[in-house]
């Protein structure tokens, strides 16, 4: 039951009211129970079989969503299956709800109808139904007015189309009323569909098309007396509610304690549709977020619009947000939509409505809506981030210019995720954390050793300074060894609550492969033998994970990592996983790559919080770091932050990507650096000048070149680390793989031709007629790329 309430949370709902005369229906009850007694016909009885009978008349009301091949599909079950919501009370006086299933009720007399409702409903108080019996239903009847509740919004099971609910019989002036609702699937049924549907149900209780006389002729009771004129009179406008009569709409307004209060049908329809669009922000309100630094346009959803709700500005500004449960401000729906908005679809987004447990849903919901966790920076702080991020531009631009060529997988486009990780530093310190250990791919590895991890800058610029001669720096005495973005080191990282010993793992070219090796070693960490029983401290030690966008989607171990967080055994206090998102896997994009919305949405599976952030928003990124390590600090759970940002040139250096994605590189060639864009910002809030901002990037470009200089003249090795242990070579022989010269020829020559009709890029024009004429030189000689393509070509 609770796994398909949690699914039902994703259905997106409206809600149609109508308030029933029941007159005829008590009144024609009473004839028919005299006239079957001992049998008895109950209300539900009668009402079931009015929405069995609405439902054949209009099939759209059971139909269902659902994706089939990732497409979505109306699916038409051909049948009205009716489900009964049967409140069950066990002996110890506590609830449950089960839903036993009238299959093919549109075939039934109500005789066969009666009998099988009776048999469902015993059958479930009983236990004796088989798991079959719960099964198929296609709409689905509650009744919450045995119980005195005036009118419901049940909860949508997934593969329904509706879920009908009767209220409580009242008096409304001399008469007496029922609230029916329909609450459906607003992909599939459309307001007009529903509201014809109960029209026709409140009808065939009113006794249109014979009704009554139908059910008696199927009892065996003949034909029903005429009843007075009293009780088939309609509701007079005087009687009715303002807003069914056609007077003006009243505020929603809290009754006085212990006041009786008339609520009209109309009063509760607008309720039930603020609250609807509340949940629709903080269900869907990151798909109107705004957090692609290149500015695409964010897909939306139409429930975020008070429009698809059925409510209007007026409507929005009368309901009063005390009656509403958000946390934002706002005395009135129409000041909360504007907050929520702000909350929920700015440049940083939450996804937390599919985890189970409700106090970290409730928490995390009311943390994010109070806005507990984004406290604006000072003065002083802010331009220290500044200084940071002009730190990471310009480690990047000196080693691009000074090292042209040469691979380093530039940070740029995610250069928020430094500060990030100081910030995650700085509040593990807080913490009373000592120790930390990180895993990353290539993406920013270099600006994490020297700004994270604490790698002196020299030994970032030796490794560079090997790589000008064809060479790479090497450790003495070491039999493997790796290029220079897969080094690990060990080093410390200062904050304001002391000295944090940082380790970042050596990672090869396998990406995701280091998960699992940081969650083992923060808990081997964290474990203390010293006593017959071992301990863990989760605190002792924080792990930290960086992620590619393309491979947390795609390798399998990151779900098979992610399902060993909270078993007893592996749990580690919580692991921080920040996607380094630039929205390309190598040259993929991201509509080709995955099947979900998100690079992030595997983390749902596990219930797992989820921040977006626009990477080019770094007093957002923060914000997101604070909630992010409030709630590992709270729960020992995992979280996840999807830094959306970019990539500023190729998969590397030496990479052309506007090859592949030229729409996208167009951009971002006109991109300002998030370094650039952020001085201007606080330079327009006289936080400091144009003129102190380039000082800032003047120092840090001087550093670098002295730094520089002193790794020419000391010929400084770097001390970054290769692996614990190392590995002997093993040179197994090999096979003769040699072909011909004139059979290298004949697949050169294929190789680089084209067709008449066929235009070969112009950037590769000349690089294909020099690879086509490089092997009949007197001198052949051609480079590696040249070599793997004739390699694949013999195969």
């Amino acid at each position: 039951l609770s796994t398909n309430m949690a699914a039902s949370l994703a259905v997106p709902t409206a809600t149609s009211f109508r308030d029933v005369p029941t007159g005829v229906l008590e009144a024609r009850r009473r004839q028919l129970n005299e006239l079957v007694a001992p049998r008895k016909v109950s209300f539900t009885h009668l009402v079931g079989y009015a929405v069995v009978r609405a439902a054949g008349e209009q099939p759209g009301m059971t139909r269902a969503f659902a994706e089939v091949g990732g497409k979505p599909h109306v699916i038409d079950p051909g049948s009205v299956n009716l489900g009964l919501a049967v409140d069950v009370e066990r002996p110890d006086g506590s609830r449950f709800l089960v839903v036993p299933v009238i299959r093919a009720a549109q075939d039934m007399d109500f005789v066969a109808f009666h009998a099988r409702y009776e048999e469902l409903v015993a059958g479930a108080r009983d236990g004796s139904l088989g798991p079959d019996e719960y099964a198929g239903a296609t709409i689905t009847l509650t009744n919450p007015g045995t119980l005195g509740t005036t009118a419901s919004l049940p909860r949508l099971m997934v593969g329904q189309g509706c879920i009908v609910a009767t209220g409580a019989i009242r008096d409304v002036g001399s008469s007496r009323v029922m609230t029916i609702t329909s609450t459906y699937d607003h992909r599939v049924i459309q307001g007009a569909e529903s509201g014809a549907f109960l029209r026709r149900v409140a009808d065939l209780l009113s006794g249109v098309d014979g009704f009554y006389d139908a059910v008696a002729t199927d009892l065996g009771v003949g034909t029903l007396a005429d009843l007075p004129a009293a009780a088939v009179a309609p509701v007079s406008p005087a009687e009715m509610p303002a807003e069914a009569a056609g007077a003006p709409a009243e505020s929603v307004v809290n009754a006085p304690s212990g006041s009786a209060v008339t609520v009209s049908g109309a009063d509760l329809a607008r309720m039930a549709s603020a609250m609807a669009l509340i949940d629709a922000h903080r269900l869907y309100g990151h798909l109107a977020a705004r957090l692609d630094p290149l500015g695409t346009d964010p897909p939306g959803d139409p429930a975020l619009d008070p429009a698809f709700h059925g409510l209007d500005p007026a409507a929005a500004g009368r309901i009063s947000a005390e009656l509403l449960n958000v946390h934002v401000g706002g005395e009135t729906l129409a000041e909360v939509l504007e907050n929520l908005r702000r909350t929920y679809s700015g440049t940083i987004a939450y996804e937390v409505e599919h985890i189970a447990k409700h106090a970290e849903r409730t928490w995390l919901r009311e943390a994010i809506e109070s806005g507990r966790y984004r406290s604006g920076l000072k003065r002083k702080e802010r331009k220290r981030l500044l200084a940071r991020l002009t730190a990471v531009e310009g480690l990047e631009h000196f080693l691009h210019k000074a090292y042209l060529g040469q691979k380093r997988f530039s940070i740029e486009g995610l250069d928020s995720m430094v500060p990030m990780l100081d910030l995650v530093l700085e509040l593990a310190a807080e913490q009373g954390t000592r120790r930390a250990v990180i895993g990353m791919a290539h993406r920013g590895r270099l600006n994490v050793l020297a700004h994270i991890v604490g790698v002196p800058l020299q030994s970032v610029l030796a490794e560079f300074e090997a790589g000008k001669g064809g060479h790479r720096a090497r450790s003495e005495g070491r039999e493997i060894d790796d290029v220079k973005y897969h080094l690990g080191a060990g080093g410390t990282h200062e904050t304001r609550h002391g000295t944090v010993e940082v380790k970042l793992m050596p990672n090869p070219s396998h990406l995701e492969a280091v998960g699992p090796v940081v969650e083992g070693r923060a808990r081997g960490e964290q474990a203390n033998h010293r006593g017959s029983v071992v301990r863990i401290d989760t605190n002792r030690t924080a792990s930290i994970l960086i992620h590619g966008d393309a491979a947390f989607a795609a390798q399998g171990v990151v779900a098979e990592t992610f399902n060993l967080s909270r078993l007893v055994g592996y749990a580690n206090g919580g692991t921080v996983h920040l996607i380094a998102n630039n929205q390309i896997g190598f040259t993929t994009a991201v509509g080709e790559a995955r099947s979900t919305t998100w690079a992030s949405d595997l983390a749902k599976g596990f219930d797992v919080p989820i921040i977006h952030v626009n990477a080019d928003d770094p007093e957002a990124c923060l914000d997101a770091v604070r909630l992010a390590m409030a709630y590992r600090a709270e729960f020992d759970g995992d979280v996840v932050i999807d830094l959306v940002g970019y990539r500023r040139y190729g998969h590397n250096e030496a990479d052309e990507p506007s090859y592949t994605q030229p729409l996208m590189y167009a951009r971002i060639a006109n991109q300002p650096s998030v370094r650039a864009q952020y001085a201007d910002r606080l330079v327009e809030a006289r936080v400091l000048s144009a003129k102190q901002a380039a000082a800032m990037a003047d120092d840090v470009r001087r550093e670098l070149v002295s730094e520089q200089a002193a790794v020419r003249k000391a010929h400084a090795e770097p001390p970054l680390d290769r692996g614990e242990d190392a590995l002997t070579i093993e040179r197994p022989d090999e096979p003769p793989t040699a072909v011909s010269m004139d059979a290298l020829m004949a697949l050169n020559g294929e190789l680089h031709s084209a067709p008449a009709e066929f235009t070969v890029h112009p950037k590769l024009v000349r690089q294909i007629g020099r690879r086509r004429d490089a092997l009949g030189k007197d001198d052949p000689a051609i480079e590696w790329g040249h070599a793997e393509a004739l390699a694949f070509a013999t195969l």
